[in-house]
């Protein structure tokens, strides 16, 4: 009888045994399942967001090229394109260096102050005599060259002049205005560094730039070269 009981016991323990070993492995089945499962959720998550961004893009490359087709007057074109681009940006400011033959012409369009620190603070835009000193032919031909969006880092690498200390109070990039084999300048994009230009700004005005260059290479007012 005592044989027959720990004979009972030791089939219990050993049912418990594999029991355990039953759930670790279906735990262990669940876990790696649970991980594989917020993989593929994060997968789709990141998938539609990419989605929704180019969908973004395309709907500003339209309404863009939509808002300058049919332009023939280049100074409506210009500040017609400031409009479209600061109302995507935030507000921020936008310059054009255009060829003029064997030079460059700087178009600059007033446009509200911009404060991002609010009452009491210092609105800082760029004065046109103050860009005009800073971009010698030499740099804007070099920024043309490059026919690439440049940082204000790059810049001063391609001999952008004045005080660092004071250009470091933008966020800026050159973005460039091309068609194949056809350097037409380059637009300016800025505001103050506490807002820094996000890369997803930064795309969507490049992804216009095509679309913009042809606008203004179909302006009768501007020679090319």
């Amino acid at each position: 009888m005592e044989y027959q009981e720990r004979q009972t016991i030791v089939g219990d323990e050993q049912r418990h045994r594999r029991l355990r070993l039953l759930l670790k492995k279906l735990n262990k089945e669940r876990k790696k399942q649970s991980r594989q499962i917020d993989i593929l959720c994060n997968d789709l998550i990141g998938a539609q967001r990419n989605f929704i961004k180019k969908l973004n893009t395309i709907s500003f490359i339209a309404s863009f090229c939509e808002s300058i087709i049919g332009a023939t007057d280049l100074n409506n074109l210009l500040s017609t394109a400031v409009r479209i681009i600061k109302a995507e940006t935030s507000d921020a400011n936008v310059i054009f260096f255009l060829r003029q033959g064997d030079d460059f012409q700087l178009h600059a369009f007033e446009s509200p102050t911009f404060a991002p620190g609010g009452i009491g603070q210092t609105c800082r835009t760029l004065e046109k005599q103050h860009l005009e000193a800073c971009f010698n032919h030499e740099l804007m031909d070099n920024i043309c060259k490059s026919n690439k969006v440049c940082t204000l880092d790059e810049m001063f690498a391609l001999g952008l002049q004045g005080n660092p200390i004071g250009l470091n109070q933008f966020s800026m990039v050159s973005v460039p205005l091309a068609l194949p084999g056809l350097s037409l300048g380059f637009m300016l994009l800025y505001r103050p560094s506490e807002n820094r230009l996000t890369a997803d700004e930064i795309e969507r005005v490049t992804s216009a730039s095509y679309g913009l260059s042809r606008a203004i290479a179909g302006c009768a007012a501007v020679p090319t070269s």
